[in-house]
């Protein structure tokens, strides 16, 4: 009834891939992430995606095994999840490895989409990999900025509009206006009185004569 009441049109619920993150960015066990959201899943009256987290590395743990995410996958579009997020938490992902994950997961039969952190300078081609793949979803941050605290030396989000100049210059519609996009980052530059990690709101559009 609460979550009705707010208005909104879709939930999405987050948890890791692993026992140790989950611990330190929600105090639960992975166990109890998994559980807590299929109550949510179970629960809502509204379409919910569930946002995985430290899908491809974990600060705590390393690598993370591909079939153990692709397992719980599974378990939360049973329980109701309508759409899947693979996020590369600490930027460790590649190309490859992006685009096997997406293609395994996609067997559920719900959109599948990215949330990658450009902490290696990979965060760009790790989402032209994933849509490549068949992801319909893609997570970014205007200018780049973000991080998470319990993920040591991550950086921001891929950048919005790196991320859209790609997709336009392949021929992809966003529906976003590039430009429009490019001056929200330089404002969002001069609020926060730094320059911002993405790369195209400084070199700008490219519109050849």
């Amino acid at each position: 009834e609460r979550l009705a009441a707010t208005g909104l049109a879709r939930v999405n619920v987050t948890l890791a891939a692993t026992e140790e993150f989950n611990r330190r960015n929600g105090n639960r066990s992975l166990a109890e992430a998994v559980a807590g959201a299929e109550e949510i899943l179970r629960a809502s009256a509204l379409p919910v995606t569930v946002t995985l987290s430290v899908c491809f590395g974990c600060p705590f743990e390393g690598r993370v095994d591909p079939g153990h995410v692709a397992e719980l996958a599974g378990r939360l579009v049973g329980a109701g999840a309508g759409e899947l997020v693979l996020a590369d938490t600490i930027g460790v992902a590649t190309p490859r490895q992006v685009a096997r994950l997406v293609e395994r997961v996609s067997i559920h039969g719900v959109p599948v989409g990215g949330h990658f952190h450009d902490t290696r300078s990979s965060g760009v081609a790790n989402a032209w990999a994933a849509v490549e793949a068949g992801a319909m979803l893609l997570d970014a941050s205007v200018g780049g900025i973000g991080g998470c605290p319990f993920a040591p030396r991550a950086t921001g989000n891929v950048a919005t509009e790196d991320v859209v100049y790609l997709l336009h210059g392949e021929g992809g519609e966003t529906g976003i206006d590039l430009e429009a996009l490019i001056d929200v980052a330089e404002w969002l530059g001069g609020l926060l009185g730094r320059e911002l990690p993405g790369r195209v709101y400084r070199a700008g559009p490219f519109n050849p004569a």
